[in-house]
């Protein structure tokens, strides 16, 4: 295999990233609505609570099925049509479903399969952005590590911050208008998308690409097989198991133990998107300064940390500045982890390798939030935190062991 790097001018870098960042803040502040509109129309058409959950679960069945072939598929096309189609796309299945509520004709139904095929985008539209990076900016790891910054800061802010507030007003508003701005949002994002640099197709040693089923193979036995892909692939699934074991139950907790109501509750989300947003500052610096197994090993003792003292603090405030704690490392280690990758993959595997990490990482938090529903249930409402901070605790521990470890040079 082969990665070619092309030199771009100074300007050009910059104005590409301007870009994609301008696209990453419309469209994940879009998504942010959705987060937040989906669920209230689901309840206003109907009452079930497994049809209710069925909602929030078709994304999840997005990535579990499409995922890998849409890495896949990703490596073998051009980027940017990509990432400009998938918009459309996205905005038009909205635009539509918009309509349909508009004119009383939503479903549940139709809810689930227009939220599966919003997943579906996702699962071409992400490996495509993240394999675009290294294209627009280069391979240097401090220019990766800032792109990589901006871009989860925009993430945190738009996804956890601004955009639920948003979809909520909006809903109350009238229950098709978040679903249009979503819409509109993705076309916008389209639109700004079409003004990238030319982002050549993937190239390979022979100018050929595999079916599809050997080309998934390839790249899962690259991220195995090599020894520092392989640990930022656990160190991502260590860190999501242990924090949805945790987050899975804090509503019950913030509810039941510290006496917050639903605002108070936001709140506390809120804080934590704060931290994020704060990491994406930070990350970037903290990458040239550490090796990302060394960053790993930090953040997953911090966040042990911080769910230690959420559980023995019993405090609001404590909380709060605990999960401000959550929010700086999980940014911190997505931007490190993220940059890494990007530096380690070869161009014609980015897409692969990017939906297998993403596949492993939500099936992680999937699990994560199950073990912590089952802890809960088991032995109280308190053990799921303290669960988590010590698996944490040996999570860091292992990475910390490992720094000892000698990594071929060809695979650092």
């Amino acid at each position: 295999m082969t990665t070619t790097q092309t030199t771009r001018p100074m300007s050009s870098t910059r104005r590409g990233l301007g870009l994609l960042l301008a696209s990453t803040g419309v469209a994940i502040t879009g998504q942010g609505m959705l987060l937040a509109a989906a669920p209230l129309l689901a309840a206003s058409l109907t009452r079930d609570p497994l049809a209710v959950s069925a909602v929030t679960a078709a994304t999840y069945a997005a990535w579990i099925f499409i995922g890998l072939p849409a890495g896949a598929l990703v490596d073998r096309w051009p980027r940017r049509p990509v990432l400009v189609i998938t918009d459309l796309i996205r905005a038009i299945v909205l635009a539509f479903l918009s309509l349909l509520i508009a004119t009383g004709h939503a479903s549940i139904v139709i809810l689930v399969v227009a939220v599966f095929l919003i997943g579906v985008g996702n699962c071409f539209f992400d490996p495509a952005a993240q394999a675009a990076i290294p294209v627009v900016v280069g391979r240097d790891k401090t220019a990766l590590a800032y792109a990589n910054g901006k871009m989860w800061a925009l993430d945190t802010f738009g996804r956890s911050l601004a955009g639920p507030p948003l979809g909520a007003a909006a809903f109350g508003l009238a229950a098709a208008l978040p679903f249009g701005l979503d819409a509109g949002a993705f076309l916008v994002s389209a639109l700004l998308l079409l003004g990238l640099p030319p982002l050549d197709r993937p190239g390979t040693s022979d100018g050929k690409h595999p079916p599809i089923l050997p080309a998934i193979r390839d790249g899962l036995v690259y991220l195995f097989t090599h020894a520092e892909l392989r640990a930022l692939t656990f160190g991502m699934a260590s860190y999501n198991l242990t924090y949805n074991i945790a987050f899975a139950t804090l509503v019950l907790f913030a509810q039941d133990e510290l006496g917050l109501g639903d605002v108070g509750f936001g709140l506390l989300i809120a804080v934590m998107a704060v931290g994020g947003m704060v990491g994406g500052w930070v990350a970037p610096r903290v990458s040239t300064r550490a090796p990302a197994r060394a960053v790993y090993a930090a953040a997953l003792a911090a966040q042990g940390i911080a769910w230690a003292a959420v559980v023995y603090g019993d405090n609001v405030w404590l909380t709060a500045a605990a999960l401000t704690l959550v929010g700086l490392a999980s940014t911190t280690v997505s931007v490190v982890g993220g940059a890494a990758r990007q530096m380690l993959t070869p161009d014609e595997l980015l897409g692969r390798i990017t939906s297998a990490t993403r596949l492993l990482g939500i099936g992680a938090a999937a699990m994560g939030a199950l073990i912590g529903g089952t802890i809960a249930s088991t032995w109280g409402i308190r053990a799921p935190f303290v669960g988590a901070a010590g698996l944490l605790a040996v999570f860091s521990l292992l990475f910390l062991v490992s720094l000892r470890v000698r990594i071929p040079r060809t695979q650092r």
